[in-house]
């Protein structure tokens, strides 16, 4: 049997453990996909309590339409989004992201979903400040395009399994979960969520609780990672 094979058959193990713990688990959190795009950037650098802060105050200056947030002050969205951090480099990046969207989607973003998916990633990859792991949670979860999310509870807990060596590539850790899950939406969906889950409540920085982990049945781990 391939380390591939034994790879997939792993990750889609880790899958039905964390599916079966949490079930589903409403992720992306937000009302609409240009809220989901806002998260994306916002996220950036930072804990999501502090987006959730920010998003709030976007609701209450009406800044979560499109329209209304390509025509404001950037004055007016630093301060909504001052919580998140950055806030300033921030708010240029949700403008240049408004322009884009308009440019492509015009006001009605459900095009996006109709759009070639590798040219639309492409070109939200040109954009200042939007690397793989924001595009891709705009693809997945603002567009619906089959593109796993990598992030840092992703890497941590895969190189704790052994999945992957400590500093493997984005494309790499992408590519193994597109090759064990298929390029399926709601798979990507709920996989990330649920490690995400998992990452926070048993899988720190600093170590694991693996005895209450959900991912403790795959056997013994490296929790030094």
């Amino acid at each position: 049997m391939s380390k591939n094979t034994v790879k997939s058959r792993k990750i889609r193990k880790m899958f039905r453990l964390l599916d079966k713990r949490y079930g589903d688990l409403k992720w992306w959190p937000a009302r609409s996909r240009f809220e989901v795009i806002v998260g994306a950037i916002l996220t950036q650098n930072t804990a999501w309590k502090n987006v959730e802060k920010a998003i709030s105050e976007l609701r209450k200056e009406k800044l979560l339409v499109l329209e209304n947030m390509n025509n404001a002050k950037s004055s007016v969205i630093c301060r909504a989004v001052r919580s998140s951090g950055y806030y300033r480099q921030k708010t240029e990046k949700l403008r240049n992201v408004c322009s884009f969207l308009l440019a492509e989607c015009g006001k009605d973003l459900r095009r996006g979903k109709s759009m070639d998916a590798d040219i639309l990633r492409e070109k939200l990859l040109a954009l200042k400040g939007i690397g793989p792991e924001t595009a891709d949670s705009i693809m997945l979860y603002a567009f619906e395009k089959p593109f796993f999310v990598v992030d840092a509870y992703t890497t941590r807990i895969f190189a704790r399994h052994g999945l992957i060596e400590k500093k493997a590539s984005y494309y790499d850790v992408q590519k193994m979960v597109h090759l064990a899950l298929g390029r399926d939406v709601s798979a990507f969906n709920q996989f990330h969520a649920g490690l995400v889950e998992a990452g926070k409540c048993f899988c720190s920085k600093k170590g694991g609780k693996c005895g209450e982990c959900p991912l403790n049945a795959l056997g013994v781990l490296d929790s030094s990672l």
